[in-house]
């Protein structure tokens, strides 16, 4: 049945190219050298500058914080977007089918700080959510710290839980527990069959649970090591914290000697340009996405924000003016290297002006007048990629009508992908068709979109209107409409 369904999407795929290619001009734009036509709109951060990390964190036989004997772990944890950790290596690898549980002694220093005290694999160390982890997270905000405990598949898909309240759909309300003191900690995780698990964290008598839903324990997770990391997303402020005590599954480490654990980029100090938003696409030397040759189009992409123009950017060619009157096609090759939850990388066909117009708005993530393909997701969800939107107003769309979405994996794979509008579709009201290794989602404009109207004189990347994370991802071989 799933090849019947593969081999149906081909087909469809070549169906939609061809039509597309029938309806008007196309250009191919393969970037083996930088491309003339094509303008960049804040595309390298200028406004944001590289920010110096500091990991300090490890073993220490003179520490204190925890209470007790001399000796515990931990130190300095800096949020970056670059690999580190301290942890000690299980004896095998466990998945979510085994029980595993931790414990100790906890202080969290007043201040800033971001960081995961939990399982996880060194392997795939890559981003937040960072895949194969199940951890508490602790959030520093000043006089006190919130207490998060999540866990993330092997396929980027995730669940949390909090120590205070989660209205679903609304909030969350995070106890502020206070900094400076020494906490009794423990994690554990109870499998439950077939039907999924329960994730727990105590700090003294504060808890906070995350049920790991069935479809997410039929997906697994592998974890190799227990320790500390911080937070992978992009640079923030350090802070501090130590452990004291520490028994793992039933073995004890009480540190009054080097307990011998694995580390790696712990203990460095160095200059990264992934700070939020610094953008940093355009095109590129590197050669990820497959093309036949080096070069190709994408980097390090935020959301952008339209209450300020210089956090919002964009890279594409000049076109003349195109509409949703007129067919539109796109194709290429993509490889998805770093996904960060909440955020979003998208390419497509916009307008140089209106979709990059600053505005105080914040009920709209896609920008005006855009009509292209969305790498985003729900944390629970993983990475979707699926056809947007948006008219010249409010009118915007971002919710296929197919049953079964796209997804996509930072996991460095090339893949084949087309993107085509025809106004003819759903009954005259204008149809985007997404296509992903030949499987097939549609999104159908709403009524009146058509009339409402949207103008088109670039394509390329387009940052969103609201801010949030990064994705890191390249194009090559593009064929697109340039003209009716």
């Amino acid at each position: 049945m799933a090849g019947s369904r593969t081999g149906l999407g081909l087909v469809l795929a070549l169906a939609l190219l061809r039509g597309g290619l029938a309806g008007g001009a196309v250009r191919h734009e393969n970037f083996d050298r930088e491309p003339v036509t094509w303008e960049g709109v804040n595309n390298r951060g200028t406004h944001f500058e590289p920010r110096t990390v500091t990991q300090a964190f490890g073993y220490s036989a003179s520490a204190r914080q925890t209470g007790g004997a001399p000796g515990a772990v931990g130190g300095t944890i800096n949020p970056a977007g670059e690999t580190a950790y301290y942890g000690y290596r299980l004896p095998q690898a466990l998945t979510l089918a085994n029980p595993l549980s931790a414990s100790g002694k906890l202080f969290v220093a007043r201040g800033p700080g971001h960081f995961l005290l939990g399982f996880f694999n060194t392997n795939t160390l890559n981003e937040w959510r960072t895949p194969n982890t199940l951890a508490a997270r602790i959030n520093v905000r000043g006089e006190g710290f919130h207490c998060h405990v999540e866990y993330c598949t092997c396929r980027w898909r995730a669940g949390a839980g909090v120590i205070g309240e989660i209205v679903p759909g609304e909030r969350i309300n995070a106890k502020l527990m206070p900094c400076d003191q020494v906490y009794a900690w423990r994690l554990t995780y109870a499998p439950d069959g077939t039907r999924g698990g329960t994730l727990t964290f105590s700090l003294d008598n504060q808890t906070g649970t995350c049920a790991v839903v069935s479809e997410h324990l039929a997906e697994g997770a592998t974890f190799s090591h227990f320790g500390l990391l911080p937070v992978l997303k992009s640079w923030d402020n350090a802070g501090e914290a130590w452990i004291g005590d520490v028994t793992v599954n039933g073995r004890h480490f009480d540190f009054s000697h080097d307990p011998g654990w694995d580390g790696l980029g712990n203990r460095r100090t160095y200059e990264t340009k992934n700070t939020r938003p610094h953008f940093d696409f355009g095109w590129s030397p590197t050669h990820f996405a497959g093309g036949k040759a080096a070069g190709e189009l994408g980097g390090l992409i935020f959301r952008g924000d339209c209450r300020e123009p210089h956090r919002m950017a964009a890279y594409g060619d000049r076109l003349p003016e195109l509409t949703l009157n007129s067919p539109l096609l796109a194709r290429g090759k993509i490889s998805m290297v770093r996904g960060v939850s909440d955020s979003t990388a998208s390419i497509g066909f916009y307008h140089s002006a209106w979709s990059l117009r600053s505005n105080p708005a914040q009920d709209q993530s896609i920008p005006m007048d855009y009509l292209g393909i969305n790498i985003e997701g729900p944390s629970a969800e993983g990475f979707f990629f699926y056809p947007v939107y948006r008219v010249h107003g409010s009118g915007a769309g971002a919710q296929p009508t197919s049953r079964q979405p796209l997804r996509i994996f930072p996991d460095r794979s090339v893949h084949e992908w087309v993107l085509k509008y025809d106004p003819s579709g759903a009954n005259g009201q204008g149809q985007i068709a997404v296509t992903l290794d030949g499987q097939t989602c549609f999104l159908d404009l709403a009524f009146g979109a058509r009339a409402a109207g949207a103008s088109f004189d670039r394509f390329g990347i387009c940052t969103p209107w609201i801010d949030g994370n990064s994705v890191t991802v390249y194009f090559d071989d593009l064929e697109y409409t340039c003209g009716p």
